[in-house]
């Protein structure tokens, strides 16, 4: 399958995962990693700890995309995030909701995995109360920060 095919399809499982919120090119965050698709989930989760998050669940998306006929079984969606602060947030934010926890695609490409992930930053467009812009914005800085280590790992 065509990357183009490929992005097509996280921009698709992405958009439905957040809802109402509008994603576009733009707002993305993306990295491709040389390493193999079990290697770079390793990496992925790994870094999701160190960097103070909680691994939720690793969703298999596979199965749906073989059924409309892609051609992959290496697709995943990765939940994660840190309980406290959705705890907090969700009490005060009860929009947040179907926001949370974070969530990053991963999926092969030939012989390399590419990571993709709406950028938290651009939250604020649908929830601009001032005491949540530095949520969004440390989310983005630790997003990439994961993402900078996937591509370091290579």
């Amino acid at each position: 399958m065509s990357i183009m095919k490929r992005l097509a399809a996280a921009l698709v499982l992405l958009s439905s995962l957040l809802g109402a919120a509008a994603v576009q090119a733009e707002d993305l965050l993306m990295v491709r990693s040389r390493q193999a698709f079990p290697e770079a989930m390793i990496t992925l989760q790994n870094s999701i700890g160190d960097h103070g998050f909680t691994l939720s669940r690793v969703q298999r998306v596979d199965i749906g995309l073989t059924k409309s006929g892609f051609k992959t079984d290496k697709y995943r969606v990765v939940f994660f995030g840190n309980d406290a602060e959705i705890k907090r947030l969700t009490a005060k934010h009860p929009e947040l909701i179907p926001y949370l926890p974070l969530k990053m695609a991963i999926f092969a490409e030939d012989q390399e995995t590419l990571v993709i992930a709406a950028n938290p930053a651009n939250y604020e467009r649908f929830f601009p109360s001032p005491d949540l812009k530095p949520v969004f914005q440390k989310w983005e800085r630790e997003m990439r920060a994961i993402m900078d280590d996937i591509r370091k790992a290579e």
